[in-house]
């Protein structure tokens, strides 16, 4: 048996797009989604509505008006992990369960850093998070493994293209810190050393490997599978796309317990015809 994961940026998507991005989330077979760039709009709500209407656990912190945030979306059965409580800066910018495995408990946290210009206001507001992040995952260390899944919007040291001067030494720090502080190791470049994908990009060949899968070490002996899914990303017909970045998919070779009897959400959230009066 495995355990699947995918994260996946959905961009803030309006009640349209969410309504597409319901469709193929509903297809995917994955047992966890991690939902990034999620808010408190109409979007975003549906999402969760419609989720939570076919009987998956959705955790989904309260958004303050205009901020970003993170949803996770269950098959399983979770428990909040203490994560959530411990962030005190921009609490919606992370989100944790706890699944049950026949190996123990598994820490399932999603975040979403936030991203940053030029100026001094939005680099300190970035600075603060991290930090702020980093004492959280301290503050709540645990025997149980981590998977933490998300857009943490900050490149490896090593990324290919460079992108030089574009981010600074604390954020180079907090990708690097992960590993060196949290013992999370990068599961992707765990799989594939030297392989060059990207899941955003500005232009087809100036891309970013902004969506990361960091797992304890315990994790990296059970993984599978890591994958980015590129589909997201690519343009309809109509010249729609579900998203600006792709997914990333994980799996580990671990049964997780407590499975939930969930339907179709696509299905759900399609009104049903009216019965036909007989006269």
């Amino acid at each position: 048996m495995s355990l699947s994961l995918i994260t996946v940026n959905v961009g803030a998507p309006s009640l349209d797009r969410a309504h597409r991005q319901l469709r193929w989330l509903a297809e995917r077979p994955e047992d966890v989604l991690v939902l990034t760039e999620t808010k408190a709009t109409a979007g975003s709500q549906f999402l969760a509505g419609a989720f939570t209407a076919s009987g998956y656990v959705v955790t989904f912190p309260e958004h303050a008006p205009g901020e970003l945030g993170v949803m996770i979306v269950s098959k399983l059965a979770t428990a909040p992990d203490p994560l959530g409580a411990a962030l005190d800066y921009l609490p919606a910018r992370a989100a944790g369960v706890v699944i049950d495995t026949t190996e123990g408990p598994l820490r399932v946290i999603g975040a979403y850093v936030p991203s940053r210009d030029a100026t001094v206001e939005k680099t300190e507001r970035k600075k603060t998070w991290i930090q702020r992040f980093g004492r959280a995952l301290d503050a709540t260390a645990a025997e149980a493994p981590l998977l933490l899944l998300g857009d943490l919007n900050v490149l490896e040291p090593s990324h290919t293209p460079a992108h030089r001067g574009q981010f600074a030494p604390f954020e180079y720090a907090f990708y690097s810190g992960l590993t060196d502080r949290h013992g999370l190791l990068d599961l992707f470049r765990h799989l594939h050393p030297s392989r060059v994908e990207h899941s955003w990009a500005r232009r087809p060949d100036l891309g970013y490997r902004y969506d990361h899968a960091h797992g304890s070490a315990a994790l990296a002996e059970r993984l599978t599978g890591c994958e980015y899914v590129h589909e997201t990303r690519e343009f309809a017909a109509d010249g729609s796309r579900l998203t600006d970045h792709s997914g990333l998919a994980v799996r580990l070779a671990l049964t997780a317990t407590g499975a939930l009897l969930t339907s179709d959400p696509a299905t759900a959230a399609t009104p049903a015809e009216p019965e036909p009066t007989l006269f």
